[in-house]
């Protein structure tokens, strides 16, 4: 399966907002009016859903949220869904969800990422839309660094056309900003060097394939399910996997990756993607040593601290594109193409 991509966003179209997982405490409320208001600047129509509540860890019972998800990825007029964050549980809307009915409609991008990662590879490699593992809603107002892109850049982006990132060099260090003191804060303050570090050895990388991946204390749990079967995807093309961690020690991100290798999940990778982390070392196990030991038996290459996770810059990654890594000493970057 190839993802039906949907024609370019513009000015004048409507992008939905729920929230599969958690909803947006009435402190918060503010930054979500910021973020509407920022996509209501660049020209678009927004549809706030019902499913908001953010008084507890899931928005509203699975059954709402899953019909409100499927209704605004089965409207004709919606082009994008976006959530506000990610969340806990949202995991418990795949039973619910009819991919086919969804895979009939007019294609909609999604975006999110964190536990609506669950929900973004299964749309990709059950119904074949093409879903954008980027930043969430409350993080859009936040301008992108040089060599990257938003999400809204990525969807409002020609089909066919390859389209290039390469990191900035900087990441933040630090944690949040505090949405509830600073609503309008669009100050995205990155204030560490970073490269890219290849894990597995030395030399240059350059690798071509399919995009599909997210995060790994998410997908985990869909090891083995259909929800994460990477058998139809582009068959016949190598893939290029890419997950990161948000906040499990090393060791059980260990495990995971071990059982997600065991499932098959990597079966197909030409190359691997990690997203830069701060969780936590384990008292004998680094991160990066967590990830070596669990896929470092596939004996393709492993780059890690790579821009498309927890922390900030944000780079979004198109599950279902063709992608290229280029990683030298001289320049690291990821092409896509949505073709």
């Amino acid at each position: 399966m190839t993802p039906r991509y949907p024609r370019p966003l513009r000015p004048g179209d409507r992008i939905g907002v729920t929230s599969p997982s958690s909803g947006v405490p009435d402190a918060l409320r503010g930054r979500l009016d910021v973020a509407v208001a920022d996509l209501e600047a660049r020209g678009y129509e927004v549809t706030v859903g019902r499913c908001m509540d953010g008084s507890g860890h899931l928005s509203a019972p699975a059954a709402e949220r899953a019909a409100e998800l499927t209704a605004m990825l089965t409207d004709p007029e919606i082009r994008a869904v976006v959530p506000p964050w990610g969340g806990e549980t949202g995991i418990d809307l795949l039973p619910l969800l009819d991919f086919a009915e969804i895979g009939r409609a007019e294609p909609a991008w999604v975006v999110g990422y964190s536990d609506v990662s669950g929900l973004l590879a299964p749309l990709t490699l059950l119904s074949g839309l093409p879903t954008v593992h980027g930043n969430n809603l409350m993080d859009t107002p936040y301008g992108p660094p040089e060599g990257l892109l938003s999400w809204l850049d990525i969807a409002e982006a020609p089909q066919g056309e390859p389209f290039t990132q390469t990191p900035p060099g900087r990441y933040r260090s630090g944690g949040w900003d505090d949405y509830a003191r600073h609503p309008e804060v669009r100050d995205l303050t990155l204030d560490a060097a970073a490269t890219w570090t290849r894990l597995d050895g030395t030399g240059d990388v350059d690798v071509t394939g399919r995009l599909i991946g997210g995060c790994v204390e998410i997908l985990a749990n869909l090891a083995g399910t259909p929800y994460l079967d990477t058998a139809e995807l582009a068959p016949g093309e190598p893939l290029l996997v890419y997950v990161e961690a948000c906040e499990d020690s090393a060791f059980s991100i260990c495990r995971n990756l071990h059982g997600m290798r065991l499932a098959g999940f990597f079966d197909r990778a030409a190359a691997i993607l990690v997203g830069r982390t701060r969780a936590p070392d384990s008292s004998t196990l680094t991160q990066h040593e967590a990830v070596l030991d669990a896929l470092g038996p596939l004996g393709v290459p492993v780059v890690a601290d790579v821009e498309c996770g927890h922390v900030a810059p944000y780079l979004p990654l198109v599950n279902g594109a063709r992608g290229r890594v280029e990683h030298t000493a001289a320049r690291s970057a990821i092409t896509q193409t949505l073709d």
